[in-house]
């Protein structure tokens, strides 16, 4: 008699166990939180900082006015949360829900360094079972964390259940480049040279190595955007950025 087959999940190039993947992804970061903004700013030359400046600015939180309420998830270090705390009004909450503690309490850290602990809240949470109540936010956001997640369509249906009708979904996320010739540059770079800066700063490319072949895996744009439809989300759409080495995908619960 045969053994019923496991089903597996994408870990970069390899495929595992299912159950296996989440936790294969906690130690990844677990490993890279202490020096994860460091290695951001190294490993795009800084722009990083614009992709996420855009992405806050299309989001654009009310300056005026109490009670908007933000989940970020998969927000870590507090990086998006931040820009969102800034942007917004002082009515501005922002929730982190990040499944590594490691990277939660690096944010935790930070929000009290920069003094946006009152409008920044930090949890860990895994983004396909939210432990908050449906429409419960005004906003959803999620940064580079969603193609580590085990099953994209459950998280994105967690994303429709917390937010209120009305509210936006917003993803800033490694894509797939469009322009002719950027491709071979930028797959030689990110092969080579990424994991090499990440273990000379932390110590392990190894965990790089796997961030780099995640993107690989990751949806296009446009079955991205369909999977974004999938889940309920109205009005969906992308912008690529820098080429299409990232995108900002939306949509919005009706």
């Amino acid at each position: 008699m045969t053994e019923p087959q496991k089903e597996t999940a994408p870990f970069g190039f390899r495929e595992v166990a299912e159950g296996e993947k989440q936790g294969l992804v906690n130690e990844v970061f677990s490993k890279v939180a202490f020096r994860y903004d460091q290695m951001n700013d190294l490993m795009s030359a800084g722009f990083h900082r614009l992709w996420k400046d855009d992405f806050v600015t299309l989001l654009s939180p009310p300056r005026s006015g109490q009670g908007f309420e933000v989940i970020d998830v998969a927000g870590g270090t507090g990086d998006i949360a931040f820009r969102i705390a800034r942007a917004g009004g002082a009515g501005t909450r922002i929730t982190i829900a990040d499944i590594s503690p490691e990277m939660v309490a690096e944010g935790a850290k930070r929000a009290e360094a920069e003094g946006l602990q009152s409008q920044c809240r930090f949890s860990v949470g895994n983004a396909e079972a939210l432990a908050f109540p449906d429409k419960s936010f005004d906003a959803y956001t999620i940064a580079f964390g969603i193609r580590n997640v085990t099953h994209i369509d459950r998280a994105l249906k967690e994303a429709y259940r917390v937010l209120k009708p009305g509210g936006k979904f917003q993803c800033l996320e490694f894509s797939h480049v469009d322009v002719p010739g950027l491709a071979s540059i930028y797959d030689a770079y990110s092969f080579t040279a990424i994991p090499a800066i990440g273990k000379v700063v932390t110590g392990d490319g190894q965990p790089y190595r796997y961030l780099v072949e995640s993107i690989r895996t990751f949806p296009d744009q446009e079955k991205f955007e369909t999977m974004i439809r999938e889940a309920g989300f109205s009005r969906a759409g992308h912008r690529s950025l820098s080429g299409g080495i990232v995108a900002i995908h939306w949509g919005w619960r009706i």
